[in-house]
């Protein structure tokens, strides 16, 4: 078996924890062996380390999945593997039964993603060693887990990187291309074939639920307070109701709701949440209309179609127009102050929120795209916050895992300051449950979810 001995002037990230090993850190390799195939690794002094699986096309060479020499990953490793991760599942999800079973490194199986939707399984296989024993894999997981089918959704470019095609398709017994699935007790219909990924985002499971208290105590700023009033059915006793200032009663069941504005919408998760908690409006957008469409059924499944307004577009561009329009409207407003152009005709209609959610793809997939990351979030959320009723509520997310939480927060911050707005950090959270991360490997610290309150200065 061949073996991997590191240079003694390396870091010692390896020691601490990290799984991965790369062509500059390696010394030399004694024995020969099949790119993809299980090596050992050893430090300078030829003391073992760590057992690793071995892909020289990567300059992630050598990406370890145990810490006790193994031949070979058989079936029955990937087995036992699997079933540790779904105990671990089953202890902090109890009851789930959709959620992301495997985690790659984060479980000890790197270059492996499972996503679990109902009895459906999806797999992403990123990488040349696990290619290899795909066989394997794909058994133990009929085996632990015994699904109705498993799909393969590894369509992703960091395939080609390991010397590798894109591959999508059935491996295992029958999928459907819609699953229905249960989160936070809401209906979603997930489309694994077509949909982004591996056809959901699991990892805002606990972020999405966490706008609840957002969702109400909106009334008063309407005029609407509850009231004890006498019962219509004569008993002569007495109701609490909402009121409104002319006290005249209110009707409409969601008149404590927010407003909500949700963009880069997908399957419209937030918009569900939002309604489920008590929101009286949901704007839901997105660029892609099949997002939207996916959105649109979601939202019909769950009940919530006369709260929610369905939209396609940039969600750049959108922002932009109704800051541009709000500016206008307030510039008329000054008109009695200033000279103000009032003949010409608002270019466009301008809406405000009182929660607006910012969940949006990764900005900054390489170092280098660090700069223009920043301009964006900043540019989302400098709009995002200007549309917020006063004393509303910014939700924002950012999953560039080059964009480091300090580095996020003080791009947002710069966004405020920009706009002339005070942020009240109220929430800051990362990934789910379902998505551990080991300590010392900042690739697995990706998601950033912040929820602020709004001022003006």
């Amino acid at each position: 078996m061949a073996s991997i001995f590191l240079h003694k002037k390396r870091k010692k990230r390896l020691e601490g924890g990290h799984p991965w090993v790369f062509k500059t850190e390696v010394e030399r390799m004694e024995g020969e062996t099949e790119p993809g195939s299980v090596v050992h690794i050893y430090n300078h002094a030829g003391q073992y380390a760590a057992t690793g699986y071995w892909n020289p096309a990567s300059q992630i060479v050598v990406r370890v999945v145990s810490y006790e020499p193994i031949e070979e990953m058989t079936q029955t490793f990937f087995a036992e593997r699997f079933r540790r991760c779904l105990d671990q599942r089953e202890r902090f999800l109890p009851g789930a039964r959709s959620y992301r079973l495997v985690y790659g490194e984060a479980d000890f199986l790197p270059g492996l993603i499972v996503d679990r939707f109902e009895d459906v399984l999806v797999v992403q296989i990123l990488t040349l060693g696990m290619d290899r024993v795909r066989d394997d894999i794909i058994s133990a997981l009929a085996e632990v887990v015994k699904p109705a089918g498993i799909y393969e959704r590894s369509d992703v470019s960091v395939r080609e990187l390991e010397g590798m095609q894109q591959r999508t398709g059935l491996l295992y017994g029958e999928c459907p291309q819609h699953v229905r699935i249960t989160e936070n007790g809401l209906l979603l219909d997930i489309d694994i074939m077509q949909g982004q990924k591996t056809g959901y985002f699991f990892d805002q499971r606990e972020n999405r639920a966490a706008i609840a208290p957002l969702m109400q105590g909106w009334g008063k700023r309407s005029g609407i307070a509850l009231q004890d009033m006498p019962a219509e059915d004569g008993s002569g006793g007495m109701v609490r109701i909402p009121v409104n200032a002319s006290g005249k009663p209110v009707t409409f069941p969601w008149w404590d709701g927010a407003t909500v504005l949700e963009c880069f919408s997908h399957t419209g998760s937030f918009t569900l949440n939002a309604c489920k908690y008590g929101a009286k409006k949901v704007t839901c957008l997105d660029i892609s209309e099949h997002a939207v469409e996916s959105a649109r059924n979601n939202v019909a499944l769950n009940g919530f179609d006369d709260r929610v307004e369905f939209v396609v577009a940039d969600a750049f561009e959108y922002l932009r127009e109704q800051v541009r329009a709000l500016d206008q409207r307030s510039e008329r407003a000054q008109a009695g102050k200033k000279k103000v152009d009032t003949s010409q005709p608002l270019t466009a209609k301008s809406q405000t929120w009182d929660v607006v959610i910012l969940d949006p793809p990764a900005f900054a997939k390489t170092r280098s795209a660090v700069e223009g990351a920043c301009r964006g979030y900043k540019d989302i959320n400098l709009h995002g916050m200007k549309l917020v009723n006063e004393g509303g509520y910014l939700v924002t997310a950012s999953c560039s895992y080059h964009m480091k939480p300090e580095l996020f927060l003080e791009t947002i911050h710069a966004a405020a300051a920009d706009a002339k707005k005070i942020l009240r950090l109220i929430e800051f959270r990362g990934a789910g449950k379902d998505h551990p991360r080991i300590l010392g490997v900042d690739e697995g610290h990706y998601l950033k979810f912040a929820i602020f309150e709004v001022r003006s200065k």
